[in-house]
């Protein structure tokens, strides 16, 4: 069984702190990887994954796109040269049996995948990291902690 290691708590109260944290992240995420991000509505987790894809996009020379939620389509998809990136939003669905036609982990391996509101995954991969994005002080500041199975030197990047 996989141990998590779990980040230090992560001030993300600005969003100019958010794109610092995500910048940092796309330097560790890769193919194959799994992303879990928890956490209320308006907290973070999209603007997370914007700046992820924004900053993959402008280090590769390509026009940084819009990144919206996708939570009436429930995955967008990017293309960033040989990476593909895969944004699902699971709000909308109301129990497991819902996630069996949406295609979440199918090819997990050749791509970056991004899930928020994964509470309803019943069987959850072992091997992922998880984002739990936070309201503190009465919704006037956020935070964030990493936990992963397997990425140490992204948990390192955050002690």
């Amino acid at each position: 069984m996989h141990i998590a290691t779990k980040s230090s708590k992560i001030d993300i109260s600005s969003e100019q702190k958010t794109e610092i944290v995500s910048k940092k992240c796309s330097e560790y995420l890769k193919k194959g990887d799994i992303i879990f991000l928890f956490g209320e509505i308006g907290v973070g987790k999209t603007t997370f994954i914007k700046y992820f894809i924004n900053h993959l996009q402008k280090k590769n020379n390509l026009t940084q796109t819009e990144v919206p939620s996708p939570t009436f389509n429930i995955v967008n998809e990017y293309k960033i040269n040989d990476l593909i990136i895969q944004h699902y939003d699971l709000f909308k669905l109301k129990d497991s049996n819902e996630i069996k036609n949406i295609g979440l982990f199918e090819n997990y391996s050749s791509i970056i995948t991004f899930v928020e509101w994964p509470e309803v995954i019943e069987e959850k991969p072992e091997k992922r990291t998880d984002l739990l994005f936070n309201y503190e002080d009465n919704l006037t500041k956020r935070s964030l902690i990493i936990s992963s199975t397997y990425k140490k030197k992204l948990m390192d990047e955050f002690k």
